[in-house]
């Protein structure tokens, strides 16, 4: 009998896994819209009712695997070193994002990154699923601010929303390079270039709010 909490939430985890699996696989192969719930369920075995249990909406099937960046902005500004300005922090993540090719900076070309964000920007129920994720990552960046940098509302808020833009800007040029044939290494240099200049505006702009350090105190 399992009662063990730990097992059941890995059996959880498993199953949610499976079904994205299936209906991944299912979406690359014959597109997002031309693939139903139904026959999601089919091939991963499973009622629609488990499936819409794990998955309340189609586009959870695909989106979900980004969950863990909707707040990632605000972890990053919360878990910064005393010192270190939220604008040079999240600079310094986006630059190892590149880096490491993390996909969320749009710069991995790695054949089933490069399918699945092809298919994004193909369907646009995903395109708008996506809208919604950079709303929460304004959100949660917004707080982030007002709590760790005594950020006034709407200091707070607008420069989210900067933030969040301007990330999000940079690695959707990145990944719609990559999507479309230009690999990672060749893309790298000008994703750096791209990301610092990005980076300055947005120094140049927030400093007065104490939420980046001016140019002359280095980035």
């Amino acid at each position: 009998m399992d009662s063990k909490p730990g097992l059941r939430e890995r059996k959880k985890e498993r199953t949610r896994a499976a079904i994205s699996d299936a209906a991944i696989a299912l979406f690359l192969e014959r597109g997002f819209a031309q693939v139903s719930t139904a026959e999601v369920a089919e091939a991963a075995e499973v009622s629609k009712r488990t499936l819409f249990a794990y998955f309340p909406a189609k586009e959870d099937l695909v989106v979900h695997r980004l969950a863990d960046h909707e707040t990632e902005a605000a972890r990053v500004v919360r878990a910064r070193q005393a010192g270190t300005t939220p604008v040079a922090a999240l600079r310094e993540h986006f630059l190892t994002g590149l880096r490491e090719r993390d996909p969320i900076t749009g710069l991995n070309d790695r054949p089933e990154i490069r399918s699945l964000v092809r298919m994004i920007f193909d369907a646009p129920p995903l395109v708008a699923r996506m809208a919604q994720f950079k709303t929460v990552a304004e959100r949660t960046l917004a707080q982030a601010l007002r709590d760790t940098a005594d950020a006034p509302e709407p200091t707070a808020r607008l420069a989210a929303a900067q933030l969040v833009a301007t990330q999000w800007a940079l690695a959707q040029d990145n990944a719609e390079r990559l999507a479309f044939g230009e690999p990672a290494d060749d893309r790298y240099p000008g994703a750096v270039q791209d990301a610092e200049h990005g980076f300055a505006l947005l120094r140049n702009g927030l400093t007065e709010c104490g939420l980046a350090e001016s140019e002359h105190t280095g980035a």
